[in-house]
């Protein structure tokens, strides 16, 4: 939600709340808006479209994890961890790659988000094994 926030306020009173996909197309067209920040409000929409992407499966981890009995400090640093990768993943998006060479960065930090993920299956499955 965080990179939505940020994208809604870049773009000011040129956000289209009737038609907020509509809002980037208006801000390519004027010609007097920063591209750095017209760079900065894609990259914030597409940061939070990635988080919807991966939420179902966190949230997944989270009731798998919870169900099967995982100690709660393992659950807990598992959780946070990876909320931390997402913070990283999204300043790295939206910030750092005004840059281009911070994408393959982007790319490791999201792959350790999805990595902690797995840690919470991989967590109840062991939790599991063992009742």
């Amino acid at each position: 939600m965080l990179p939505h926030g940020y994208a809604v306020k870049t773009a000011g009173d040129k956000y289209d709340v009737n038609l907020p996909a509509r809002t980037a197309e208006l801000l390519s067209s004027d010609k007097t808006f920063d591209k750095v920040k017209l760079n900065r409000f894609r990259r914030a929409k597409a940061a939070s479209a990635n988080g919807f992407e991966t939420l179902a499966l966190y949230a997944g981890g989270i009731v798998a994890a919870n169900a099967a009995g995982v100690a709660t400090p393992t659950l807990n640093k598992l959780a946070l961890s990876y909320l931390i990768s997402r913070g990283l993943f999204n300043y790295i998006y939206v910030f750092l790659q005004d840059n281009k060479k911070f994408a393959p960065v982007r790319t490791l930090v999201w792959m350790m988000g999805i990595g902690i993920i797995f840690g919470l299956y991989i967590s109840a499955g062991n939790a599991f094994s063992q009742v």
